[in-house]
């Protein structure tokens, strides 16, 4: 049960920009009613990191730019935030320790639950690829990644391809699909009748009434994952790891998919 001290504390979002992010209505409806934004420029960061237990901070979650800065200001970091180079939760301890942890990955996994994950392509060599490589294959998948750079995605630990492949699971984390254009699939290495060979497709990007991707495979009868459930999913961890408890899930769904209105966010812009 979140407790007083739990609620009372405060939390945010560290952001530049942040004023799309859904966090605070999403964390807000689990009952860390003093969570908000924080817009951080890169220049004041790491002052502003290192300020925030002593303002009565307890933890924050952190979105771009500053996924990677925040990895490196930490005390102590998991081993999913190291081997992926990025942080994107933030705890801070009585004696000005920050502890770094990576919720995006495990995020991922959870938004999959009880679907097969044998194989999975990967599209984008961004972070937010990175860091589904990472939790992919340690999911146990063969994972294949396709970008339109190919040397880009070459040291992400996973096989680079020249063409989609068929394969359990497609997850897509570039923007495409952002912008419902009538051609979103002339920067993709595949068609709309393509994604059958899927059987579920997840688009990290999130946009009111889905994003091209997922409006195409959903026609066609494939199971989708969005990127707002991504975005539940690494929003629960990080309230478990500040308070302990089990997240209010659905609470967190409603409340992250009632705010608005917002044109999409792109797959690096989690939180």
């Amino acid at each position: 049960m979140l407790t007083k001290a739990d609620a009372a504390a405060r939390y945010g979002v560290l952001g530049w920009p942040v004023g799309h992010s859904r966090s605070p209505a999403m964390m807000r409806a689990a009952g860390l009613q003093r969570y908000q934004r924080l817009p951080v420029a890169p220049a004041v960061f790491a002052d502003t990191v290192r300020a925030l237990h002593g303002a009565g901070f307890r933890g924050a979650n952190v979105t771009i730019p500053h996924k990677e800065s925040a990895l490196a200001l930490a005390t102590t970091a998991s081993d999913a935030a190291r081997e992926i180079g990025a942080a994107n939760t933030l705890t801070f301890g009585e004696g000005g320790e920050i502890a770094a942890e990576n919720t995006d990955a495990p995020g991922l996994i959870a938004a999959l639950a009880d679907r097969p994950l044998r194989s999975a392509l990967v599209l984008g060599a961004g972070g937010s690829a990175r860091a589904a490589v990472w939790a992919l294959a340690r999911a146990g998948a063969d994972v294949s990644i396709w970008n339109r750079t190919p040397r880009r995605a070459a040291d992400l630990g996973a096989r680079v391809v020249a063409r989609a492949i068929s394969a359990d699971v497609l997850v897509n984390c570039t923007s495409v699909g952002l912008d419902r254009s009538s051609t979103p699939f002339k920067d993709l290495p595949l068609d709309a009748d393509g994604l059958t060979e899927y059987a579920t497709v997840v688009d990290l990007v999130y946009k009111a009434g889905g994003t091209t991707l997922t409006s195409e495979a959903s026609t066609r009868g494939i199971d989708t994952v969005d990127g707002l459930e991504i975005l539940v999913r690494q929003g629960a961890l990080s309230f478990t790891i500040w308070t302990g408890d089990a997240a209010p899930l659905d609470s967190m769904r409603t409340a992250a998919r009632e705010f608005g209105p917002e044109a999409g966010c792109s797959p690096n812009r989690s939180h």
